[in-house]
């Protein structure tokens, strides 16, 4: 996804996006292209968008923050179960009622209810130590070598939590992140084979059929972890049937994988990008809470939600019609100006920020809670270790219109004179 800074737009520019050529949906604009260009230019001249694509599929865009929080919000007036990600456009989604995110209230809070425990509190305190050592592994280059690429050696990182809450085997869990990512981004070059829907189906299979046999061998078992979970809680006036386990599984596995370690490579690019912002959080890591919300908002790794009208509905100056899709666009409200001042500014300092780079309303990130802790974690110890940081080649951007991310960020650092080697440093 571009970053784009205030140097690199301007009233011109916006003024000169020709709104009838844009492509939201096309993949290729989120690599080579710039989407908060586009957005800034929706934001002022059209709040409410319509893109109808060449097979006759259309879809609304919403790109303010009032509007992409009513959308997000108003399950009475945009519903989740006809399909929640932009791909899915046209096509529905078989989960329909049956995974969290593809669920509308009072079905959700069903669901989320019992799952809202292993995801916060006692749960979340438990996982710091493990988080800290995955972080102090993943920054582990940085002390043997100058130039390293921060996006491939966070990518392991939501696992450390995400694959002990699930009870998944280490040896595992380098797969899981590969179909995952083939999942989220099927276009991308890093994960192609063969064609985008080739990828798909691919990584949908062997998602479903692991955890179709973890389900399976887990039977009759003992222990607390994600999976037995979702086998054993109530939900209404039964429990989850054996597909309805393994979708929802799917679910927070894909939850876990999909945004932190973009936020924290996007955040990092940032930082280098902004030095002065680096040598603040430098000479003061207690703002590293600030910076973390800083770094939500800047990215916002999960670009966009769809949701699909249920009624008539007066929206961003216009109408959307019974059945109409609705994608919002997260990067865009996170950048409104009308909410966040001087918004294409990185600001570590950053006090107002009510960015919603977890969601809004019900279908706010159950994982919220283990995310910002990894992210606090991860830059409490990389301005620990990292005095110096520059780019080491330019970065990759991922290939997606949900996930903003970077598949590469080569970075050369110089660490501190004194940042000693950890007493629970993973060792060789």
């Amino acid at each position: 996804m571009r970053i784009t800074g205030m140097s690199d737009l301007s009233i011109a520019d916006v003024a000169r996006v020709d709104l009838d050529r844009v492509d939201l949906f096309d993949s290729e604009l989120y690599v080579s292209g710039d989407p908060h260009l586009v957005w800034a230019a929706m934001r002022a001249r059209a709040p409410l968008h319509r893109q109808v694509l060449p097979d006759g599929r259309a879809f609304w865009s919403v790109t303010r923050y009032q509007d992409a929080c009513r959308v997000l919000g108003n399950h009475r007036e945009f519903t989740s179960e006809q399909g929640s990600l932009l791909s899915q456009l046209g096509h529905g989604d078989a989960a329909a009622g049956k995974m969290l995110v593809a669920t509308d209230p009072p079905r959700h809070t069903e669901l989320r209810m019992p799952l809202r425990r292993l995801f916060s509190g006692h749960a979340i305190s438990m996982s710091e130590k493990r988080i800290r050592q995955a972080v102090r592994s993943a920054l582990r280059p940085a002390r043997e070598t100058e130039v390293w690429d921060v996006a491939q050696q966070v990518a392991m990182l939501p696992m450390a939590v995400a694959g002990a809450l699930m009870g998944i085997p280490e040896q595992d869990w380098s797969d899981l992140v590969r179909w995952t990512a083939m999942a989220t981004a099927p276009e991308d070059s890093e994960y192609l084979v063969a064609s985008s829907g080739a990828t798909l189906a691919i990584a949908h299979h062997e998602l479903f059929e692991y955890f179709s046999r973890e389900v399976r061998v887990r039977v009759g078992t003992e222990g607390d972890d994600v999976i037995r979970h979702l086998m054993r809680m109530p939900v209404g006036d039964s429990t989850l049937t054996r597909d309805e386990v393994v979708v929802n599984c799917y679910s927070v596995l894909l939850g876990a994988n999909a945004t932190t370690p973009h936020t924290i490579a996007g955040t990092v690019l940032a930082l280098m990008e902004n030095g002065d912002q680096f040598r603040v959080a430098y000479k003061d890591p207690a703002i590293v809470p600030t910076l973390v919300e800083e770094g939500l908002r800047w990215t916002s790794a999960a670009s966009s939600f769809l949701r699909h009208a249920v009624d008539t509905i007066e929206l961003g100056g216009g109408q959307v019609e019974p059945g109409d899709a609705v994608a919002v666009w997260v990067g865009s409200a996170n950048r409104d100006e009308s909410v966040f001042a001087d918004p294409y500014c990185f600001d570590a300092n950053r006090a107002d920020n009510r960015h919603i780079a977890f969601g809004f309303g019900p279908h706010y990130c159950l994982g919220a809670s283990v995310a910002r802790l990894t992210l606090r974690i991860f830059f409490e110890e990389f301005i620990q270790l990292i005095k110096e940081i520059e780019p080491a080649g330019p970065p990759r951007h991922l290939k997606s219109n949900f996930v903003a991310g970077l598949t590469h960020l080569p970075v050369r650092t110089l660490i501190r004179t004194d940042a000693t080697k950890p007493r629970d440093w993973p060792g060789r």
